[in-house]
């Protein structure tokens, strides 16, 4: 296989932006997720990274600095509003939903399939929703989008800045989630497979890969004197799947995450990087994007992960349609296509009305199960914090003065300690969490004697305290099981053995 050589750019001019369309889809996903983002309350991994932002550091067990810093900085400036908080997911979102656009525009797409690429990504339930909540994902896949945006342009344009760019981002996207490396990989295997050999030659490609390193050194730092507990998280992660099916439901879901249009888009976009002549330039994308399927299956990675390569795949089936449009010999078929196109926009459009959380708190059926919410995990983990707050303080209340000064609060899960931190942090005394990252923030002082335990395991606190006593129950209707529903409050008293010793036992992840 040879070697890809773009046309110069002097002979391959850009195509003209849709601009105002591109911007008008952009605009109105904007509303819907501004909109989307004032209803309900915190979602709760947004708990835990506003309490990560009030003890900053270069690392964290599960994430880099970016978001708990982010949430830090929305909560500071606009204290206890949601929108705030979201707004950096939601401005990341809106301009992915530009850059794949302009992917498409530098495949060669014309106006007509800058829009379809524009309207895939805004119409995905996945990629659009993602952002009504702060989350890594939203920010690492709009990362991923202005990445594979540079190196597509840089193998029709040559230009090594773009490499260096797309390094700039990719360190930055290393201080929000650990995905990118296998894109990086990923590329290089296949351009020197596919073409372009080139990239691999380019000196400002290492340059920047240094770059990455030297950025992330303190997070790696962290990592290491904390024992890798980002390595760890992957067998957690893979636990976790037996929910969403496992491997086998893995490329179906992966599909269904696109949404309708989306779906068409990325299974045709995969061909077309693949088999496509116009596109044959960029064909190591499309073994991108099939050699990160397969090390997310292997690895039992989570069905999203892939979802950054969406915006170029979808750009490419874009593309190809389009070209498939005009081939059209008779009018008839080409009406048929086009027809068949505003359907499945129109379902899209259907499938996001329905994604969006418009329904009143009290019209909403608690689920049915364990795995009934964890599919639905984005909107039950929304419920709850309140009432969990009010009753740990009232448990705490409850203490005599002298239990209360020599007392502490611990709780099962991660997200609980960050609602008491968020939400009842001046009523209550230091929050403690051995879950997640939470753990990693610090075990309660030896000198605490009564503690008030939310959840847990009760054989584990008998084998710690000498004495145990409920206090309290919170069972919020729609509430996610084990952290607002059928919750106990524990009042244990006199420890065993120091919390110095006990909490590295303690910790998971």
């Amino acid at each position: 296989m040879t070697d890809s050589v773009p046309p110069r750019p002097d002979t391959h001019p850009d195509r003209p932006f849709a601009t105002a369309p591109v911007l008008g889809v952009a605009a109105v996903a904007a509303v819907v997720l501004v909109l989307s983002a004032t209803r309900y309350g915190y979602f709760g991994d947004e708990l835990y990274f506003l309490a990560a932002g009030r003890r900053l550091s270069f690392g964290y067990a599960d994430q880099g600095p970016v978001l708990p810093l982010l949430a830090a900085l929305g909560d500071t400036v606009a204290p206890g509003s949601l929108v705030a908080l979201r707004l950096p997911a939601i401005l990341s979102t809106v301009v992915a939903i530009v850059v794949s656009a302009l992917v498409a525009r530098e495949f060669g797409g014309g106006r007509g399939a800058q829009i379809l690429t524009a309207l895939g990504y805004a119409t995905s339930p996945f990629l659009l929703m993602q952002a009504k909540n702060l989350s890594t994902n939203a920010i690492d896949s709009a990362l991923w989008v202005l990445i594979t945006w540079l190196v597509v342009r840089w193998v029709r344009t040559r230009r090594d800045g773009l490499l260096l760019a797309a390094a700039a981002v990719t360190a930055l996207d290393m201080q929000v989630k650990w995905l990118i490396p296998f894109f990086w990989i990923a590329v290089v295997a296949s351009s020197l497979v596919f073409g372009p050999r080139d990239l691999v030659r380019r000196p400002l490609l290492w340059a920047g890969g240094l770059i990455v390193l030297l950025v992330s050194v303190p997070s790696l730092f962290w990592q290491a004197r904390h024992g890798w507990p980002q390595l760890g998280l992957g067998a957690v992660v893979r636990e976790e799947q037996q929910y969403s099916g496992g491997p086998v439901a893995f490329v179906p879901l992966a599909v269904l995450l696109a949404g309708a249009l989306g779906a068409v888009l990325l299974c045709y976009g995969l061909w077309a990087l693949l088999r496509h002549e116009s596109l044959r330039p960029y064909r190591f994308l499309g073994a991108t994007t099939v050699l990160l399927l397969a090390v997310f299956l292997v690895c039992g990675g989570r069905v999203y992960y892939l979802a950054g390569m969406y915006g170029v795949v979808f750009a490419a089936g874009a593309v190809a349609l389009a070209a498939a449009v005009r081939r059209a010999e008779s009018v008839v078929r080409r009406r048929v296509l086009l027809g068949s196109g505003a359907a499945l926009v129109a379902v899209s459009l259907a499938l996001i009305a329905g994604s969006t959380p418009w329904q009143d708190p009290a019209e909403i059926a608690p689920p049915a199960n364990d795995t009934e919410a964890a599919l639905n995990i984005g909107l039950y983990g929304e419920f709850g914090w309140t009432e969990l707050a009010d009753a740990v303080v009232t448990a705490h209340r409850s203490l005599t003065p002298g239990e209360r000064a020599h007392s502490a609060v611990i709780t099962e899960s991660y997200w609980q300690a960050g609602a008491l931190d968020q939400l009842a942090g001046e009523q209550l005394p230091q929050v403690h969490s051995p879950s997640r990252g939470f753990g990693y923030f610090g075990a309660p002082a030896d000198s605490a004697t009564t503690m008030v335990c939310v959840g847990g395991d009760e054989d584990r606190l008998r084998a710690q305290f000498a004495t145990l006593e409920p206090i309290g129950h919170v069972d919020t209707r729609l509430g996610f099981l084990g952290n607002t529903r059928d919750v106990m409050l524990w009042k244990c008293a006199q420890p065993r053995r120091p919390w110095s010793q006990v909490w590295p036992e303690w910790m998971h992840l």
